[in-house]
């Protein structure tokens, strides 16, 4: 019943949810920055361009986790998507995490209406509901499955409204649902289970704070849009 309650509200709040990257024509910028354990260890910044029917974003990633002065855990990450009314064409990311490299290169086939997917953990066929697994989209909320943007594996995904809140970054404050989205196999190894904490400001259509634990408390942060 929740699921239905939610998709509602995000259709009364977001009325171009139908045509998402719509809602998003007057935006140029989402700055994202990323804590751990309530200390800033990078950002995540999206940057958007837009030509009539098309829309490009941008995403550069960073962050290092350090203990006694050594890192431990670190993000260098750049992608690329591409959408053409609405609907997603191509997807590119090349990532360093811990010194190792990931990628991912999606492309839509029109004859198969499928993505094609080479990726470091995945390589194959996609249906074309997917969505990449990244913040800036609030179509993460309702889809049954998100591609990986570091690798290009497929994660079915669950998501759940838990309730309204009011909550205050950077001096700001957001009228906001509060979500859980976790991997629908709850047999997953636990590095590799979705379980994620996610408040959406429905008016805005923006994603707010994402949070998570592993190795950690996470936190990202929306610091700054234009």
């Amino acid at each position: 019943m929740k699921k239905y309650i939610y998709i509602l509200l995000l259709f009364f709040f977001t009325p171009q949810a139908q045509s998402y990257t719509s809602h998003y024509k007057n935006i140029t910028k989402i700055e994202m920055e990323v804590f751990r354990n309530g200390e800033t260890i990078g950002y995540s910044n999206y940057f958007f361009e837009h030509e009539n029917d098309a829309m490009t974003v941008k995403n550069y990633t960073q962050f290092k986790v350090k203990l006694l002065n050594i890192a431990i855990f670190s993000i260098l990450s750049e992608t690329i998507e591409k959408y053409e009314n609405n609907k997603l064409i191509f997807f590119k990311s090349n990532t360093l995490q811990n010194g190792k490299e990931k990628f991912v290169n999606l492309k839509y086939d029109k004859k198969s209406n499928k993505f094609i997917i080479n990726g470091s953990s995945f390589k194959g066929e996609a249906d074309v509901d997917n969505v990449i697994g990244n913040w800036w989209n609030q179509k993460i909320l309702t889809a049954n499955s998100q591609i990986s943007p570091l690798s290009g594996s497929i994660k079915k995904q669950k998501v759940s409204l838990l309730k309204k809140e009011m909550i205050e970054l950077y001096g700001k404050s957001y009228e906001v649902l509060h979500f859980k989205l976790k991997s629908k196999n709850e047999n997953l190894s636990k590095e590799k289970k979705l379980n994620f904490d996610i408040w959406l400001d429905p008016r805005k259509g923006l994603i707010v704070k994402i949070a998570y634990e592993r190795m950690g408390k996470w936190e990202y942060r929306l610091k700054n849009f234009e």
